[in-house]
């Protein structure tokens, strides 16, 4: 009897690891082929809390995991693609498309070709066949999709079969007697369930296994479900730790929304059980599991849509405002790299093509402040101001902590998984950062020959100084050109930085000819010669980069 119950032990765990697992290869498949689709479902929300819920199921129904939708929301609002507002309606709707899963576990029920032993092995074979035969990333995913589907129902079959022998067994009887009699017990275990496995979608499944059997009645069926939506929220207060305080009242308007939900209606059906304790003690199917869950995330829905604005009032209460102190003058020049942090938040790696569009959009903001630092570094030089290149010194520090923060992040984003256009604008981004970081240095070495000046009271004469003039417009155009080309994927963008690296180019080589001229003529001496020199050669080998920059983009196109 020992080594029989163990045996059922073993196949119930291996049936529930398969069903986890295929869940899991199912909900990245589709996430992978998702990407643009969600980005487009978010480009048309606005402050309308309707499109957000639709936007919100839409999401969640494709990529099969509300837990997975929710963190990305928290981390939208962190990155601040998405306001409070727009998040309430998003988080609703997640709810609501969450009840596909449910729908897709119960087909066993709706007919005999449906059942999951009848057509899964296929689904895995087919699926396979495409990972490993196909060179097509989409076939892949496909693949993967299946794959995926295929195990979750051969691991539902598992699970179901492991329990059928025993499904008259008064331990099960007993046990959901327990949890249906007592609701708060019911929700806790449902909800503790489900935050461990971190799932509400599987949760519910392994609910309907045991439906399937016969074993779960109504009431307990229908308290633990309302525990499985409390559940869920817990995947989404852990990525908010650590997160902006907008991106934490996010995850706690999860919470609040299903909380209220589960305790409103969890009273209503407590009084109507106990008005028709027939149905409580009634068995209840996987189907009529879906349809519960279903009506009553949409029902929840409905109720607390007009209170979208008191929720985000009553989780702004729950958390509040962090103290303004007084910032340093350190502390104000660091504002720039935590707004960067923010933006490259590791919660929208669910979605490769909103993070990409993210680092490409910080790597140009990289590029705007190497851009400024030059200017800076320019004037700096032209008029020997101190404080300008003490200014520049510090901004450099800055654009060395944002290359290390986009190096790191474009990484992380390397190693999801990428179509081959994709791949190619990791590659540039990476030569573009590092390019900007050029950019920097040489803006730094300026700013050094300003305090050599400075130092040895070094003037140049009026033809030097218009020389030099005409030099840092001509680079800083073509920087700016460079940027806007990465900004716009532009190619006239592009062509007005190929016309400026020649003609910075022939003001390179004019200028130091002539100043080789006053050199010869003792119109300059050696001191002031080699510091203008210097100045043009690293000025001429921005606008060397600048061009690289803009070839980057000239070879995605």
């Amino acid at each position: 009897m020992a080594v029989e119950l163990l045996g059922i032990g073993i196949q119930f765990i291996g049936g529930l690891g398969m069903f986890l697992y295929g869940m899991n290869s199912m909900a990245d498949g589709l996430q992978k082929s998702a990407g643009s689709r969600m980005q487009q479902l978010l480009g048309v929300l606005t402050s309308n809390r309707f499109l957000g819920v639709l936007a919100g199921a839409a999401i969640t129904a494709i990529i099969q995991s509300s837990s997975a939708a929710t963190v990305m929301v928290v981390g939208f609002v962190n990155a601040g693609i998405l306001n409070l507002t727009q998040a309430v309606g998003i988080i609703m709707g997640a709810n609501i498309g969450t009840t596909i899963t449910s729908w897709i576990v119960s087909m066993s029920e709706w007919g005999e070709m449906l059942k999951p032993e009848f057509f899964a092995p296929l689904l895995v074979g087919i699926g396979a066949g495409f990972v490993i035969f196909s060179k097509d990333s989409k076939r892949k995913q496909i693949g993967e999709i299946l794959v995926g589907f295929g195990l979750l129902f051969m691991g539902l079959n598992l699970m179901s079969s492991s329990i059928k022998p025993y499904r008259d067994a008064p331990v099960f009887f007993q046990v959901f007697s327990v949890l249906g009699k007592n609701p708060a017990l019911g929700i806790l275990a449902g909800a503790v369930v489900t935050a461990v496995i971190q799932s509400s979608s599987a949760s519910v499944g392994i609910l309907q296994t045991l439906a399937l059997n016969g074993v779960v009645n109504w009431q307990s069926a229908v308290f633990i479900t309302l525990g499985q939506n409390i559940g869920t929220c817990v995947t989404a207060l852990m990525s908010g730790v650590g997160a902006h305080k907008t991106a934490k009242r996010a995850a706690v308007l999860h919470l609040l929304f299903n909380c209220i939900g589960a305790a409103f209606f969890g009273v209503i059906l407590f009084a109507l059980f106990q008005i028709y304790p027939g149905l409580a003690a009634a068995s209840i199917s996987s189907v009529e599991i879906s349809v519960f869950h279903t009506v009553f995330n949409v029902a929840n829905t409905l109720f607390l849509f007009p209170f979208a604005g008191a929720l985000v009032k009553l989780s702004c209460v729950l958390v509040k405002d962090e103290k303004a102190d007084r910032k340093t003058e350190r502390e104000k020049t660091q504002d720039m790299e935590e707004e960067m942090e923010r933006h490259l938040d590791i919660r929208i790696l669910e979605t490769p093509s909103l993070c990409l569009e993210h680092a490409e959009r910080e790597v140009v903001h990289m590029g705007k402040t190497a851009l400024l630092n030059l200017k800076i570094a320019g004037e700096a030089f032209l008029n020997n101001n101190q404080f300008g290149t003490d200014e520049v010194m510090k901004n450099e520090k800055t654009i060395n902590h944002m290359e290390t923060m986009l190096t790191g992040y474009l990484v992380q984003i390397n190693n999801l998984s990428l179509n081959e256009q994709q791949h190619l604008l990791v590659k540039d981004l990476f030569y573009t950062i590092s390019d900007i970081e050029r950019i920097g240095d040489h803006s730094q070495n300026l700013a050094e020959l300003a305090r050599e000046k400075i130092q040895n009271q070094i003037v140049f004469s009026k033809e030097a100084r218009k020389e030099m003039e005409e030099m840092l417009h001509a680079v800083t155009a073509s920087v700016e050109y460079a940027i806007n080309s990465r900004t716009f994927h532009d190619m006239a963008w592009v062509r007005q930085v190929v016309q400026s690296e020649e003609l910075v180019d022939n003001l390179e080589e004019d200028f130091r000819e002539r100043h080789l001229e006053r050199l010869s003529g003792n119109f300059c001496s050696p001191e002031n010669g080699v510091i203008y020199l210097d100045a043009l050669s690293n000025l001429e080998r921005v606008s060397d980069h600048a061009l690289n920059i803009a070839g980057y983009v000239r070879d995605e196109m």
